[in-house]
């Protein structure tokens, strides 16, 4: 009776205080079925309130032996800790028995990048014989030459070019504001494709401003610049699976590769936390070992 009462409630206030879409709802549903099956296979008869960390716990152990994966008991355990919050904010509750419930380490994945070879053989591929394929080099080029998301780049506007002194303002999550080197390949082939291009076609009212336009003279859809990479990918040969998030992280690592400060990579991707921008800090032991035999005063000489 419980458990149906304030499962209830909880999805009630999932749907219209945190305006959650329909498959969230389910996935946080989902996650407190798991523990009541729980309750039902250990015979436990426990209303919501009387759960303790200890049963719990014990709950983490069963899915953990269920062979479930640590991000899926890391997702349980968060739609759990939501449930509780709920509880306790619904005055169902005098203390919250989650507070202290671990959630388990999850290995960081490493983005996949592409070395300074392949970008110049993707890139290489480009026709510049046609006008989307001057768009599509001064787009690339811009890409990895700051590092921007690619929401960035398809809303990247003319009055925030300031290339003479090398920069670009971007407008980053959270419509936070940000200002990013832009080198001069970059600014050149931007600079041909709004002499060549831009500047000859017709441009749809509101888009005015917009740097990167489609046939259309409107702003370019994230989609489509998937679609335009995927096929110059193709083209060019690269197995690799390639996307416009492949040329943020490749250009994140070959600067710290090549000895870029972390707090400097961290502010011009835009990462809140250093924690984030750490994960470029993947370097593979070859890297490494080179950098120890160069640089290291003892690697290359016998006491």
């Amino acid at each position: 009776m419980y458990w149906k009462a304030d499962i209830l409630g909880f999805k009630a206030y999932l749907k219209l205080e945190k305006s959650l879409s329909q498959n969230s709802i389910a996935a946080y549903l989902q996650d407190i079925e798991k523990l009541m099956q729980f309750l039902e296979f250990k015979n436990y008869q426990l209303s919501p309130a009387q759960i303790d960390l200890k049963t719990l716990r014990e709950f983490l152990q069963w899915v953990n032996e269920l062979g479930m994966s640590a991000r899926t008991q890391a997702r349980v355990i968060s739609g759990i800790k939501a449930f509780y919050n709920y509880l306790l904010l619904e005055d169902r509750l005098t203390h919250n028995p989650t507070e202290l419930l671990e959630t388990p380490n999850l290995p960081r994945k490493l983005p996949d990048t592409l070395s300074v070879a392949d970008i110049d053989k993707l890139i290489g591929t480009i026709d510049l014989s046609t006008s989307e394929g001057q768009r599509n080099k001064a787009m690339l080029e811009t890409l990895y030459s700051c590092g921007l998301r690619v929401s960035e780049l398809v809303d990247l506007k003319l009055s925030n070019l300031f290339f003479k002194d090398g920069f670009v303002k971007v407008i980053g999550k959270g419509n936070k504001e940000r200002l990013v080197p832009i080198g001069d390949t970059a600014i050149k082939h931007i600079n041909l494709y709004l002499e060549h291009v831009r500047n000859h076609e017709p441009i749809k009212s509101g888009s005015e401003d917009i740097l990167f336009l489609n046939r259309r003279g409107a702003k370019l859809s994230r989609v489509m610049v998937f679609l335009i990479i995927k096929e110059l990918a193709k083209k060019g040969g690269l197995k690799k699976k390639i996307s416009p998030h492949t040329f943020r992280h490749s250009f994140a690592t070959h600067l710290i590769e090549g000895g870029a400060d972390l707090r400097a990579v961290q502010e011009m991707l835009g990462h809140e936390s250093i924690t984030t921008t750490e994960i470029y800090t993947h370097l593979d032991r070859a890297f490494l070992r080179t950098s120890l035999l160069k640089y290291h005063p003892r690697a290359n000489h016998s006491e």
